[in-house]
């Protein structure tokens, strides 16, 4: 390695490390805030709701913040709308779609704890529609008014596993993991369509765990990991091939046809497969990307959505629309030119609206504001069961490093610890699922 690639490098820990250390402590000092434990009653007998739509990494951390943050004298309170009855820990879907022995409900946290005490309505439901006042909800129909809106609906609603699952309830998504798992165990032939994180995890995943299959992984682009830097695809494309998955680049999907199990490419190649990660028949398995959920604000402020999906805001993370400076967008949804928004983006940008939200209940201006950070362009993929790599990249250099992955879980405990959970207490699904969900409980 060139002197002056080893310095850039060196360079860019250095200033990896600082920042890191600099959001670290921000985190820190949040989950340490004094908690509001009593719901209050306005003073005029009226209650002004501050609605968070969605609560993944983005809208759990915003909700959370906020309420914290209300004196409890405040007239205002924190409503959450949210589909899911469990946090979904969606980096781990890849691993939990092949690995088999009892771990897929480690992808399913309880909410509540991380909210650290602070008083919050949760309603188990999806906005169908945001209104000027008010938001419309899909399945009781009710109408939620709000003083302020906080947008959090991420990204990818409409697409399942290996990136998302697909169901609203742990216990149907457990059965979509083994169902699934029981799939790629069966099949002597598996194809996967997609090489971003989600495909290339599911084929090492696979081919490492069944070396005997015959693993294809196809690929429209001709690197896979195509949206981060050229060391980080050489390394995938490595590891593709050093395990035996057949690799076809530059080429997509155009038809398949179960009865012959051959699946056509448009270049007119023929695949045979057993089971296709990407099946027309078998929709819940997708590995081709998600698109920001913003269409709940298309009738109330059409313009404000890119022709990607984003959601455009300002930079105090308001909607970029004058007329609603009321409503706050953060998560994935939020079209801020990340280069891979993902977790720390999400969470970043939370903080920012929160705080926002908190000084507009107090009758002051917001003023903080988001701005990308290539740091939170991180990635961790693993190449295999026992193998995963992370990358960091400033659009000219890069840093990876190599890791042994011993725990077939992967961070799923220390997951579940952050969000306030003892690993893997879950009485709840304990007792909808008779008995089996407590099977491997801590391990």
């Amino acid at each position: 390695m060139p002197a002056t690639s080893k310095l850039s490098k060196a360079i860019l820990a250095c200033r990896l490390f600082v920042n890191f250390f600099r959001i670290y402590s921000i985190f820190v000092f949040r989950n340490h805030k004094a908690k509001r434990l009593t719901l209050p009653d306005a003073p005029d007998g009226t209650t002004r709701n501050i609605v968070v739509v969605g609560a993944n990494f983005a809208g759990y951390l915003a909700a959370r913040i906020i309420a914290i943050n209300l004196p409890p004298d405040s007239p205002y309170r924190v409503i959450v709308v949210e589909p899911n009855s469990h946090f979904n820990f969606t980096w781990v879907l890849p691993r939990f779609c092949v690995v088999e022995g009892g771990h897929e409900h480690k992808a399913f946290i309880p909410y509540g704890p991380h909210l650290n005490g602070a008083p919050v309505k949760w309603v188990q439901d999806r906005v169908a529609e945001v209104e000027r006042e008010s938001v419309r909800l899909e399945g009781s129909g009710e109408d939620i008014p709000y003083e302020m809106l906080v947008i959090a609906t991420g990204s990818g609603a409409g697409d399942s596993l290996p990136s998302r699952v697909g169901a609203t309830s742990k216990v149907d998504g457990v059965r979509l993991l083994r169902d699934m798992q029981g799939r790629i165990k069966a099949a002597r032939r598996l194809l996967v369509i997609g090489g971003g994180a989600a495909g290339v995890e599911v084929a090492t995943d696979a081919k490492s765990l069944y070396p005997e299959k015959v693993v294809t992984l196809v690929h429209s682009r001709e690197a896979v990991m195509h949206r981060f830097g050229g060391e980080l695809q050489a390394e995938a494309l490595k590891s593709l091939r050093d395990l035996g998955v057949e690799l076809i680049l530059g080429d997509r999907l155009d038809t398949e046809d179960e009865a012959t199990g051959i699946a056509t490419l448009k270049s007119g190649r023929a695949v045979e497969y057993d089971y296709i990660l990407n099946s027309r028949r078998w929709k819940q398995v997708r590995c081709i990307g998600q698109r920001p959920n913003s269409h709940i604000i298309a009738g109330l402020s059409k313009d404000s959505i890119t022709p990607e999906g984003h959601i455009k805001t300002k930079p105090t993370l308001q909607i970029a629309d004058d007329s609603l400076p009321n409503v706050y967008v953060c998560g994935d949804v939020a079209g801020c030119g990340e280069q891979n928004p993902n977790a720390r983006s999400a969470m970043r940008k939370a903080m920012v609206a929160a705080d926002n939200v908190v000084l507009a209940t107090r009758g002051e201006p917001a003023k903080y504001t988001y701005e990308p950070f290539w740091g939170e362009a991180f990635i961790k993929l693993t190449l295999g069961m026992n193998r995963s790599v992370s990358h960091f990249g400033d659009g000219k250099t890069e840093l990876l490093f190599f890791q042994k992955e011993t725990d077939p879980a992967l961070m799923s405990e220390r997951t579940w610890r952050t969000m306030g959970v003892r690993p893997y207490e879950d009485p709840e699904f304990d007792l909808a699922e008779g008995g089996e969900g407590g099977k491997g409980r801590g391990t």
